[in-house]
């Protein structure tokens, strides 16, 4: 799965647009520096009934932005990503490729 599908996943499960959950996470205090995977990984579980995988893109992303590595991009393997730069305002918002 491409780390842009994870969070379309994530959107769809919740409802929530990625950015949406960020500022949640943000209100919850998840991006201070002593903030740890595990509180996030609990969070999403318990509010939103999501697994490790899709609480662990999201705090990629709530730690590093919306940039990822390059390294997928342009392969044609089950993990690639159209870009370096993850959508984050939802699916029915984003520009075609």
């Amino acid at each position: 799965m491409s780390f842009q599908a994870y969070l379309d996943t994530i959107e769809e499960r919740t409802g929530l647009t990625p950015r949406a959950l960020l500022e949640i996470a943000r209100e919850k205090g998840f991006d201070a520096p002593e903030a740890k995977a595990g509180d996030v990984v609990a969070w999403l579980e318990e509010d939103y009934d999501l697994g490790r995988g899709h609480a662990m893109a999201l705090w990629h992303v709530i730690r590093n932005g919306p940039t990822i590595p390059g390294t997928h991009v342009g392969t044609t393997g089950p993990h690639r990503d159209a870009s370096t730069e993850l959508w984050l305002d939802g699916k029915a918002t984003r520009p075609a490729s």
